[in-house]
């Protein structure tokens, strides 16, 4: 109730809550906070008709709401006595509200727009489906329009966006991605790349998406510091003017890395895919490779205008290198000094070890077997040879294969 400064409550004391005469205001505060600011829809129309049955204030240790049953079975209980010393900032109001609806079949959406409890609300919504299953979701601000049990389109088109987003609004990605292109701009070299980047972290959000990625503090710190070293790496290459035939492979290596990366966002808009955790996944890995695209073909003609009338090709890929480098380089201190806070202990020797180290082998052959099928398909279209070879003295060339 601390968000409700601007209701007056009834107190009494040095602030304890009258409770008796504390019903007006609970009602007003549920319609200016709670029913005003949350919009439900049913079907793609707004249900405008709803009906405050009734609030109630509850202790803050109270934790009826953990599921339906309790939670209506408390808040239809009869208030808490007035001797009982509750500050009134301390308090929980619940509510309890109606919404008539045409059928329990129809789709149902909600639009939570509660800017006004807080800059920041987190919210725990729990959503009954007719065939008894439970949908939970558990976010911080405003979604945006939320399917409580949406079709698989709908969770396709929300991670497509999603996916497109998080690669264009992921600094270190988009540098990486940056850190390619630097001496491969033609569109034959950049197949491979880009392919065993993308078919890399798919590998790894896919596993990720099934259990795979260690459940421990100090993993997502990890593959953050990594992902900084794959872009100081991929610098370095570039401004050694190092042989580049293997780069595909190389950053095969760092995609299996940036797709755990990948997969920390996933895993917490997850809930917003209902039943349908496949096509979401798809579609979250389709909207990161659009989002790819879209940079690449950004990116590439602002390249090749700047080698072509301003900088020297050699000069400008080592100065736009090691620009990138300095970045990544303090990205990768700052995410290994968090890193180096965690304690580590040796793992035990059991069942649930021994199941994932088999995980982790199985995973080891898929990435194993796909590395094979790519070098098989890229030697036999000639897709290996037609990366461009420069020495620390040579210039790239931008210009088609003879």
């Amino acid at each position: 109730m601390e968000a409700l400064s601007e209701i007056v409550f009834p107190l009494r004391g040095p602030g304890y809550l009258q409770i008796s005469e504390a019903e007006s205001a609970q009602e007003e505060a549920a319609r200016v906070y709670i029913t005003e600011s949350i919009h439900f829809f049913e079907n793609g129309v707004e249900l405008t008709e709803k009906e405050l049955i009734t609030t109630r204030v509850s202790l803050p240790s109270n934790r009826t709401f953990r599921d339906f049953e309790t939670a209506m079975e408390n808040i239809l209980s009869e208030p808490l006595d007035d001797d009982v010393n509750l500050f009134w900032r301390q308090g929980v109001l619940d509510i309890l509200v109606t919404y008539p609806i045409d059928s329990e079949d129809s789709q149902f959406s909600v639009n939570p727009e509660l800017g006004t409890l807080s800059e920041e609300t987190t919210t725990v919504l729990r959503f009954l489906v007719p065939t008894g299953a439970e949908r939970v979701f558990n976010y911080l601000g405003n979604p945006g329009l939320v399917e409580l049990d949406p079709r698989w389109h709908q969770a396709a088109l929300r991670f497509i966006e999603m996916g497109f987003l998080h690669i264009l609004e992921g600094i270190d990605h988009l540098l990486f991605l940056f850190c390619l292109v630097i001496p491969l701009r033609r569109v034959r070299a950049l197949i491979p790349v880009v392919t065993s980047f993308t078919i890399a972290h798919s590998i790894t959000l896919i596993s990720s998406a099934f259990g795979l990625a260690p459940n421990v503090l100090w993993f997502p710190p990890l593959i953050e510091t990594l992902i900084a070293l794959s872009i100081v790496y991929m610098a370095f290459e570039n401004i050694v003017g190092a042989k580049l035939e293997h780069r595909w492979i190389v950053t095969f290596g760092f995609g299996l890395i940036h797709g755990f990366g990948f997969s920390f966002l996933f895993s917490e808009t997850l809930q917003f895919a209902g039943g349908h955790l496949f096509s979401s996944l798809l579609a979250f890995n389709i909207g990161v490779e659009l989002g790819q695209l879209l940079v690449l073909i950004l990116v590439i003609p602002i390249l090749n205008l700047l080698f072509k009338y301003l900088v020297d090709e050699r000069i400008g890929a080592i100065l736009l290198s090691a620009l990138l480098a300095h970045s990544a380089w303090h990205w990768m201190l700052d995410r290994g000094g968090q890193l180096s806070q965690f304690s580590y202990q040796a793992p035990v020797i059991d069942g649930i070890f021994l199941a994932a180290l088999m995980r982790w082998g199985m995973l080891l052959i898929v990435v194993i077997g796909v590395l094979w099928g790519m070098y098989e398909l890229f030697r036999r279209f000639s897709l290996i040879d037609s990366f461009s070879t420069y020495g620390p003295g040579d210039r790239l060339s931008s210009e088609p294969e003879s």
